[in-house]
């Protein structure tokens, strides 16, 4: 997908913003790669997580919004912009699907919140076999993303929060060969296993922040 006038302009105008409302510090973005079809799998910590995963890196990045936000035009409008598509949540959307199939042939950066909602404590949650199914239907590597945020809470308004882009992990080593819904967990509990140890590594820096 080519990158929208919304997207160009929140680079230049919002990406000074955000960064100084939400500040981050990131680690290892040179993981993130430049081109090619890629799912970036990432905990979810709060509503700010898409701009947390997109404000660093050049590509445009697409992803799952609830449905009920695309409700108010102009949100929709702007979100849209932003690259987020529609999902009716817990009732396996087809054309959301459908649509995150087509942004992977496309060759394009397909976002996914692994766990599927947003933390309430803080902690990892159980992840999701959404998507190790798009990486099978569509061969696509993964990469684990995770953010981390003092005491594992909401980052406020100034304070900073942790994100890091781990390695990529090749569709071959998910270890899924027929498609079946075992192979799926498995996979989806390997890329939250490869969260789970940025979190290790991070947690201490993000609860030195003041």
């Amino acid at each position: 997908m080519k990158k929208t006038g919304i997207f160009r302009v929140s680079k230049i105008i919002a990406k000074p913003i955000c960064t100084l409302l939400f500040p981050l510090k990131v680690q290892n973005l040179e993981n993130f790669p430049e081109t090619g079809k890629v799912i970036i799998c990432s905990n979810h910590t709060c509503m700010k997580d898409p701009i947390y995963i997109s404000i660093k890196p050049k590509r445009m990045i697409r992803y799952m919004a609830k449905k009920e936000l695309f409700a108010n035009k102009l949100v929709s409008k702007i979100i849209t912009g932003m690259g987020a598509f529609p999902v009716e949540r817990g009732k396996g959307d087809q054309e959301a699907i459908h649509t995150a199939d087509q942004i992977l042939q496309d060759g394009d950066a397909l976002a996914i919140f692994i766990e599927g909602t947003r933390s309430k404590d803080g902690k990892l949650g159980r992840p999701r076999s959404g998507a190790a199914m798009l990486a099978y239907q569509n061969q696509a590597p993964v990469l684990p993303v995770c953010i981390t945020t003092k005491d594992g809470k909401p980052p406020k308004l100034f304070h900073k929060a942790v994100i890091s882009y781990g390695k990529l992990i090749p569709f071959e080593d998910l270890g899924i060969r027929e498609g079946t819904g075992t192979e799926f967990r498995e996979a989806s509990r390997l890329i939250m296993s490869k969260i789970a140890e940025m979190r290790e590594h991070d947690q201490p820096i993000a609860d030195s922040f003041r």
